[in-house]
């Protein structure tokens, strides 16, 4: 677990809270696209400032800038909808920002951008995009959606709709009131991330500012980031000045509810992201394992056992990922459902995630090539691998009988696991490969264990006078101990 400071690790526990209850939203601004290498506005805007005699690097009001140019132009947009569309037409990688809140589960998303980053990183995880535009999109929604985009200033492939003029900032509540309607709900009722965003839209400014009014000192907490001044090659009075003015600034956001956290640099962004995410699927555990032999402990008794844990890890609000690995999966459903059901109110179905592996080749991938793809996603869900026992029959080539073998599945998810940086959790009364693993991990412990403190409880599980009931407590402290 990296460590940060005070005020960033407590936005992190927090954010990720947040995104548990799915109460979380994201506000991107041009920053975000700019490290994509889309432009922003002011370089969007030169070539247009030169055209009417004015420097784009003095002036400040760039939407009163735009405004001029299309004053002077007889109302014509043309010159800066083509600006758009030349700028923010050409393909750009996402950045690993964006890739990381992607993989998020976060289902609602504000920009003033016009480029298709956001849509397009989220439709390479499989996501259902719903994008939002005009006015007239609201009332439509998407089937299956996973997540809604609300450009609030339009999207490149509709240039023509594009909020770019002071005329059109100042119409903005009357023409896009359902767009305002709609973003006080969502900062009412969500937490916000700020990203790349500074602060000078008017719009935002309109919706903030009633938002305050309204709900004055009962307002949600909201965040965003913020470089640190530098002196660099100022003088000290100027850069005294600097650091006066920014804890100014930094003082009003707090009138909106919007929390500022300071960086030294924004490449932080993106470790800061990493840590969410990866305390995030802490909260998710994949269960590896088959059986067609339970060993010493019998089907019956084995079948129990993985019964009872799938419930106890469900009832202490954890997640579930699983494969329905043979003899194993069934009663990871059974356990996890029972749990969910006893108490609906509390325990969602969302917390058992359910993907078979495929039986059959599809186009041109091989069974092989699929499986490791599905372990791959599964894996790529979770902070815990949870391994159980590890085995199947197969055939004998030489003498044509049906023998059991540990299962090099089981053995593959564990390696795919540990490259992803999962917590390892072998439980060695299983036996087969699940008892491999826990022999791995206890001898080569800061290879596989980087949270050190969950090692007394593994080791406790090789105790012989153990109970099943006891090997449970261990393992929901184990998961716990790493959600700390």
């Amino acid at each position: 677990m990296k460590k940060f400071e005070r005020e960033i690790e407590a936005f992190i526990k927090d954010f990720v809270k947040d995104l548990r209850e799915k109460n979380v939203g994201i506000f991107a601004g041009a920053g975000l696209s700019k490290q994509a290498g889309y432009v922003n506005w002011p370089d969007l805007l030169r070539d247009i400032a030169d055209e009417i005699g004015l420097n784009v690097d003095v002036e400040h009001d760039l939407i009163s800038l735009a405004q001029y140019h299309v004053n002077e132009f007889g109302g014509s947009k043309a010159k800066i909808i083509k600006k758009i569309l030349e700028e923010f037409s050409e393909q750009a990688e996402e950045t690993e920002n964006h890739k990381i809140l992607s993989r998020l589960p976060i289902s609602t998303y504000w920009t003033t951008n016009y480029d298709t980053l956001i849509e397009d990183s989220l439709k390479k995880v499989n996501k259902i995009v719903d994008v939002k535009y005009d006015v007239d999109q609201l009332s439509h929604i998407k089937p299956k959606r996973d997540a809604v985009i609300y450009k609030m200033h339009g999207d490149v492939n509709h240039p023509s709709k594009s909020i770019l003029t002071k005329e059109q900032y100042e119409e903005y509540h009357r023409t896009h009131e359902f767009f305002i309607t709609a973003l006080s709900g969502d900062l009412i009722s969500k937490t916000f991330l700020f990203l790349g965003f500074s602060f000078t839209d008017p719009n935002l400014d309109y919706v903030l500012s009633r938002l305050r009014l309204r709900f004055y000192g009962n307002m949600r907490q909201h965040y965003t980031f913020m470089k640190k001044v530098t002196q660099g090659q100022d003088s000290d009075d100027i850069y005294k000045y600097n650091i006066r003015k920014q804890q100014l600034r930094v003082n009003d956001l707090k009138r909106y509810g919007i929390k500022v956290l300071m960086v030294d640099d924004y490449d932080v962004i993106t470790d800061v992201l990493t840590e969410i995410e990866n305390r995030f699927k802490t909260s998710t555990v994949f269960i590896s394992g088959s059986a067609e032999d339970y060993g010493d402990m019998g089907r019956e008794a084995a079948q129990a056992f993985i019964h009872k844990l799938s419930k106890s890890i469900i009832t202490n609000g954890f997640n579930i990922v699983n494969g329905f690995g043979w003899g194993v999966g069934s009663a990871v459903i059974n356990g996890s459902l029972e749990g969910i059901y006893e108490k609906p109110d509390k325990f969602s179905q969302d917390q058992l995630t359910i993907r078979p592996f495929p039986q059959f080749e599809t186009g041109k991938k091989k069974l092989s090539e699929l499986w490791q793809e599905y372990r791959e996603n599964m894996i790529s869900l979770a902070g815990v691998i949870l391994i159980v026992f590890g085995n199947k029959k197969v055939v004998d080539s030489k003498t044509g009988n049906e023998v059991i073998v540990n299962a090099n599945g089981v053995s593959q998810e564990f390696e795919i696991a540990i490259a992803k940086g999962l917590v390892p959790i072998p439980i060695p009364s299983t036996g087969f490969v699940a008892k491999e693993i826990y022999e791995k991990v206890l001898a080569n412990k800061d290879k596989y264990l980087i949270n050190k403190d969950i090692i007394p409880f593994l080791e406790k599980l090789t105790d012989d006078k153990i109970s099943e009931k006891e090997i449970i407590e261990i393992i929901v402290n184990i998961i716990k101990t790493i959600n700390i």
